[in-house]
Parts: C-alpha cells; sequence; structure tokens
C-alpha cells in the first residue's frame, strides 16, 4: 500500500468511526438522553471525536506488529442510561447504532464502487464492514458488550463489565495472537456480495 493508498485508508477509517460514535450519541438521544448532544459530540468536525489512544496509537501499534487487521477507535461518546425511557431498549439500540451505521455505510460505499469503478470506495466499504464486525464482539468496551451485558443477570453483569479496564489490552491481545483475522474474509465477503448485487 503505497503512501497516498495509506492517506486514503486512514481518511476512511477516520470518517468512519466518527460517524460510528455520533450515530451512538443520536440514537442516545432518540432515547431521551441528550449527554452527547450537550458535549457537542453530535457533530461531523473530528475534534471532539479524537482520542489519543485509539485513534492514533492503536492504529499505529498494529502497524508496528504488522497485525493482519488495522482498527481505530475514536472517543466514546459520553451517555446516561438513567435518562432512557426503557434501560434495556435504550442499551440495545444504542449498542447496536454504532455497529449499524457501519455496515450502511459499508452498502454505501460498496454500490458506489459497484457503479464507479474508484477502488477507494472498496476500500472504504470494507474498513466499514470491518468496523461493524469488530464492534459487536462482545468484549468491554465494544458495543457487542454493551448489547451483552443488558441480557444478563445483574450480579453477573457487573463482574462482566468490569472486564472494561483490561478491554484494550485483551484486544490487542488477540488482534496480535491473530484470533481478529477472521474479520478481513468476512468483511471482504460482504463487500463483494453488495459490488456483485
Amino acid at each position: 500500500m503505497g503512501t497516498i493508498d495509506k492517506i486514503i485508508f486512514f481518511i476512511f477509517l477516520f470518517f468512519s468511526v466518527i460517524i460510528h460514535e455520533i450515530a451512538h450519541g443520536y440514537i442516545a438521544l432518540k432515547n431521551g438522553d441528550p449527554t452527547a448532544k450537550y458535549m457537542g459530540r453530535l457533530t461531523l468536525n473530528p475534534l471532539p471525536h479524537i482520542d489519543p489512544f485509539g485513534t492514533f496509537l492503536l492504529p499505529i501499534i498494529l502497524i508496528f506488529f504488522r497485525s493482519p487487521i488495522l482498527i481505530g477507535i475514536a472517543k466514546p461518546v459520553p451517555i446516561n442510561p438513567y435518562y432512557f425511557k426503557n434501560y434495556k431498549i435504550g442499551m440495545i439500540t444504542v449498542g447496536f447504532s454504532g455497529p449499524l451505521s457501519n455496515i450502511l455505510l459499508g452498502i454505501t460505499f460498496a454500490l458506489f464502487y459497484k457503479f464507479f469503478r474508484i477502488e477507494y470506495f472498496e476500500i472504504g466499504s470494507f474498513i466499514n464492514f470491518i468496523l461493524a464486525f469488530f464492534n459487536l464482539i462482545p468484549i468491554p468496551p465494544l458495543d457487542g458488550s454493551r448489547i451483552f451485558a443488558v441480557l444478563l443477570p445483574y450480579n453477573l453483569r457487573y463482574k462482566y463489565e468490569m472486564l472494561e479496564r483490561y478491554g484494550v489490552f485483551i484486544i490487542i491481545f488477540l488482534a496480535l495472537m491473530g484470533f481478529l483475522n477472521f474479520l478481513s474474509p468476512l468483511s471482504y465477503s460482504m463487500v463483494k456480495f453488495f459490488t456483485n448485487l
């Protein structure tokens, strides 16, 4: 991958994780929680979304160790579930909204590639499917864990959520050991499915 390709890749990645976080904040607002809105996180301005570790350091670590997948995250949008009209529905819909935004972007970019044959759209589609499937993994603090935690009895939920302090290290370990390698072929198959429609 040349320098220009890497720049385009990071532009797509950064844009996609911002949309992901805005989706969380918007659906939280629809569930009655205005926290993200009041904190200025429902914006395409990249500055409020930058997380020094997730946006910059995590991708650099994965590149340095030649990880077969490359991921990044924006600063998580703050939510206050006490505002939710229905706690379980709020947590599930807010948790799923981020991955869903990436699935929709993945489909959109795949269709753009199908009609315009600009390879960067194919890259953008692939990145978004990677982000969607990655975030659905039930490891705190990923979105899949938010959805899964709601389904657990309270005593188990509390212990499960305590894993969040180790979550980033678990994710890096899994990525470097190759346990997340399935994300690439799965995402590529989704790109091909929609470009071949």
